[in-house]
């Protein structure tokens, strides 16, 4: 895999879990109908605060792994799997929800939206589990390329698409115009779950 191949994988395997509704996605739809696009930038940035940490404290506890094949194989191999586990799910959830999707979910929201990003990404359980198992394959993959250097590069090519799709839900939350439960991107959310299995599956095959 070149560097442009990488950075494509990055982006579309953080699309798919990006565009997944969770507690954020219905959290900004709510705070984005008071503030708009700026409530889904400040979002952002509080997630970012505590997701780069996060990444920085994972590749450096890699940085050994990086140089053992046997401690590579096994991480590819956890990674392919929960790829393949996200996809499952992120199908059927879409094939299961009824398309009027319930948008407050989420009724207690932090009086700022910076403090909704950081409340509703330290206590996300799955923003964890997909940075240990899916997570930890992309930095592998960008510790091989070029170091911490490359780990940075991996993350630019990551948050941008929370700052992007954030900002424009919350947009939309305030137009009062409804993206998350349509017929479109529920048929979006199906193709992205698919290419998690497709992913999945690879990164399966290359660590076997």
């Amino acid at each position: 895999m070149n560097l442009f191949d990488f950075v494509v994988t990055v982006i579309v395997i953080t699309a798919s879990g990006a565009l997944a509704p969770g507690p954020l996605t219905f959290a900004i739809l709510m705070h984005g109908s008071k503030r708009g696009a700026a409530a889904g930038f400040y979002c952002a940035v509080g997630h970012t605060l505590v997701e780069f940490p996060l990444v920085l404290a994972l590749a450096f506890g890699l940085l050994a792994a990086a140089s053992q094949p046997f401690i590579k194989s096994i991480i590819g191999l956890v990674g392919g799997i929960g790829l393949i586990v996200f996809g499952v799910l992120q199908i059927y959830g879409t094939l299961k929800t009824n398309s009027d999707v319930e948008q407050t979910t989420t009724r207690s929201i932090p009086a700022g939206s910076l403090l909704l990003g950081l409340a509703l990404t330290g206590l996300n359980p799955y923003f964890l589990l997909w940075w240990l198992t899916i997570g930890s394959v992309l930095i592998l993959q960008a510790l091989a390329f070029a170091a911490l250097v490359g780990v940075v590069l991996m993350y630019v090519s990551h948050v941008w698409m929370d700052y992007a799709f954030l900002s424009v839900l919350a947009h939309f939350g305030n137009k009062g115009k409804k993206i998350v439960g349509s017929k479109y991107y529920r048929i979006i959310l199906i193709i992205f779950g698919l290419i998690l299995i497709y992913y999945g599956g690879s990164f399966v095959l290359a660590a076997t």
